[in-house]
C-alpha cells in the first residue's frame, strides 16, 4: 500500500489550497507534498506581484514535467490527486504511466470535452480577452467558483487563495495543443473523477464525459458526485467528506494497481 500522496492545484490557486487536505492526510501518518507549478513557489501576496509577460512564458507541458519529476524524485509511487485543470494534469501524469492511481477532483475536461453551453460560453468569454496572465476577479470568483458560500467566506477565502493564472497554460488545456491528455490508454493507473453538482466550472455533466472518455482504457475508472458542492469542494463546508473518500478509494485501489490486481471499472 502507498503511503505518499502528491496534491496538485489548478489555475487561480497556489499549494496553499491544499493546507486542509495536506494536515488531515498527515495526520493519517502519510507522507504529503503540494508542489507548486513553475513559478508559483511563493506566498500569494508575491505571486500576486509576478510580471504577467513572465507567467505568459509558462507551457502546460512545462507543469506537467514538473509534477512528473517530483513523483519520480519520490521514495515510491504516489497517489496524486489533483482539482481544477490540477485534475486534468494527473490525467496526464497516469496516461504516461506515473503514480500509483490517480484522483481528478472537479477537472478540467481534456481537449473537446467542454459540456454544458454555459460553461462552455463562460470559459470561452474569458479565453477572449486573456493575455500574459489573467486575474480572477471577486465576481468571477463567486460566479464560478464558490457560490454555494456565504458572501464572508468567498470574501476571506478569494484574499487567501486566488492568484492570477498564467494564461498559456489555461489556454492550452481548454483550446490544445497539450489538452487532449485523457488518451485512454490501454493500461494505466486506476483514476477516480468527482463531482460537485452545484460546479460551474466542471459541471457533472463535464466530468461525466471525462470519465465516459477514460473507461475506454483497460484499467479501473470511477465517478463520483457530492450534492451540494460548489467547485471550490475541497475548501467547503464538508471537504472532510471529499479528502476521505479520494483517499480511501485511492489506498484501496493504488494497493491493488500496485500488486497488479486492479480490475476494470
Amino acid at each position: 500500500m502507498t503511503a505518499a500522496v502528491m496534491l496538485i492545484h489548478g489555475a487561480w490557486l497556489t499549494p496553499r489550497a491544499w493546507d486542509r487536505f495536506k494536515a488531515r492526510y498527515e495526520g493519517r501518518g502519510l507522507t504529503v507534498v503540494a508542489p507548486a507549478w513553475p513559478l508559483l513557489d511563493a506566498p500569494v501576496e508575491e505571486v500576486r506581484g509576478l510580471s504577467p509577460r513572465l507567467l505568459g512564458r509558462l507551457t502546460l507541458d512545462a507543469v506537467v514535467e514538473a509534477h512528473a519529476a517530483h513523483a519520480v524524485a519520490m521514495v515510491e509511487p504516489p497517489i496524486l490527486i489533483g482539482h481544477g485543470l490540477g485534475g486534468l494534469i494527473v490525467q496526464r501524469l497516469l496516461d504516461g504511466g506515473c503514480g500509483a492511481c490517480g484522483v481528478a477532483i472537479a477537472s478540467t475536461p481534456p481537449l473537446g470535452l467542454l459540456a454544458r453551453p454555459r460553461a462552455a460560453w463562460a470559459l470561452r468569454r474569458l479565453l477572449a480577452r486573456w493575455s500574459g496572465a489573467t486575474p480572477l476577479s471577486p465576481e468571477g470568483f463567486a460566479e464560478l467558483f464558490a457560490q454555494t458560500l456565504s458572501e464572508d467566506e468567498r470574501r476571506l477565502a478569494y484574499a487567501e487563495h486566488v492568484v492570477p493564472a498564467p494564461a498559456r497554460v489555461v489556454r492550452q488545456a481548454l483550446l490544445g495543443p497539450g489538452g487532449g491528455a485523457a488518451r485512454a490508454t490501454r493500461r494505466r493507473p486506476p483514476l477516480l473523477l468527482i463531482a460537485g453538482d452545484e460546479d460551474r466550472m466542471a459541471p457533472p455533466a463535464m466530468v461525466a464525459a471525462a470519465a465516459r472518455h477514460q473507461r475506454r482504457a483497460a484499467s479501473r475508472t470511477d465517478l463520483q458526485c457530492f450534492s451540494g458542492r460548489s467547485h471550490w469542494l475541497c475548501n467547503e463546508p464538508g471537504w472532510e467528506d471529499v479528502a476521505d473518500f479520494a483517499l480511501d478509494w485511492a489506498l484501496a485501489n493504488g494497493r491493488a494497481a500496485l500488486s497488479g490486481q486492479a480490475p476494470k471499472g
